[in-house]
């Protein structure tokens, strides 16, 4: 069972029933999982001269949140992510917003996911600067998560971070002096109190509506836990940098206006299997989609882009190969041949199909719009 199915079947009524509510960003994503790989994308026409087969390929989207398109760039990602590895312990720290917020961050995406990667990493590489704790300049991953294995929203920020920090000064890596990196507790008022500043100070219309007593009572939750050598954490963050909240192989069925779908159960790994209207499987899958051009991979410390020098030094260090993963070959590209899928002879390449404009959108979506009726 394909995504696009399911948009193709409802988009109309999901347009009808959310009107002038469905954020922008929503509606490319709409837009773009019903074209993927068709020839609003533009693509390629093949042409065999033995039996005179036509076969036409159609690009991909490309939208991030496209369940068809993303996988190699995952990969690519995560080669790039292995080769930075430090020969030292890892942990990964999770910094989560209290249910309370969550509603008033869905509203606010893109101010809050800033505000949350802000107050966060700032907690890390401050605590991590503390003699008692490291004493250095930290460098780790940030990756924005915001679905449950339900699609429930759930939005949260995990870290992978070496267990220490580098003093450049003395030129010498520092270990971390405790078993969990930083206590959480600490971790996690440090981080409350950075967020409310944030908010505070960047967004006060936002901060008026959040309840003073959150600040004051709500504990927020911050949790460490060592990954070993950190590889395994980067495969499974792997899985979120480029990939969707569901992808078409969990999708089972869609029928009598009902989307079937299959989940592994946190805790247990057991697979189990949930039955949910369409409209509501759209609006779970849609709350997901970030706001246009948002970052939702970051990089502190001697890891950001702005410190290769630092890096470099690090990897010194340790002695760790800097050559970047991905060369790029100046020779000719090395395709893969496409056969014939009927008397298996070479194909050519015949001829280009223009992509459509993105703006406007094309007549197929906006007869779907039409369809709408766009009142509150």
């Amino acid at each position: 069972m394909d995504i696009s199915e399911i948009f193709q079947k409802y988009s109309p009524q999901y347009l009808k029933l959310y009107g002038k509510k469905i954020p922008d960003n929503h509606r490319r994503a709409i837009f773009d999982i019903l074209n993927c790989r068709t020839p609003v994308m533009g693509g390629k026409v093949y042409f065999c001269e033995k039996c005179g087969e036509h076969q036409y390929s159609y690009h991909s989207c490309k939208n991030r949140h496209c369940p068809k398109c993303g996988s190699r760039d995952s990969e690519k990602w995560l080669n790039k992510q292995k080769k930075k590895l430090l020969p030292v312990q890892y942990f990964m720290v999770t910094f989560t917003l209290p249910a309370e917020l969550r509603s008033i961050c869905r509203s606010n995406q893109k101010i809050f996911y800033s505000a949350i990667f802000k107050a966060s990493s700032t907690a890390l590489r401050t605590l991590l600067k503390d003699p008692k704790y490291a004493g250095g300049e930290a460098g780790f991953t940030g990756v924005l998560h915001t679905w449950t294995r339900q699609l429930n929203y759930h939005s949260h920020i995990h870290y992978i971070v070496p267990a220490g920090a580098f003093d450049f000064k003395r030129n010498e890596w520092n270990k971390a002096n405790h078993k969990y990196l930083i206590p959480v507790k600490v971790l996690s008022i440090l981080f409350r109190k950075n967020l409310q500043r944030y908010l505070q100070t960047k967004a006060p219309q936002i901060y008026c509506q959040i309840p003073q007593n959150i600040w004051r009572e709500k504990e927020f939750i911050t949790n460490s836990i060592p990954v070993g050598t950190g590889e395994k954490a980067f495969t499974y963050l792997a899985n979120y940098v480029y990939k969707t909240a569901i992808t078409n192989n969990r999708i089972i069925s869609c029928e009598n206006g009902k989307v079937t779908f299959k989940y592994k159960e946190s805790g247990t790994n057991v697979t189990k299997i949930l039955t949910i209207p369409a409209m509501k499987f759209m609006r779970r899958f849609l709350q997901h989609v970030l706001p246009s051009r948002f970052q939702k991979v970051r990089y502190y410390g001697f890891l950001s882009s702005a410190s290769k020098a630092k890096w470099e030094k690090i990897a010194d260090y340790f002695d760790v190969e800097t050559e970047e993963i991905e060369q790029k070959q100046k020779s000719a590209k090395i395709c893969k041949e496409r056969l014939c899928p009927h008397c298996h002879s070479k194909m050519i390449e015949y001829a280009s199909i223009l992509r459509r404009p993105r703006s406007p959108p094309n007549k197929r979506f906006l007869n779907l719009i039409k369809k709408a009726s766009f009142t509150d």
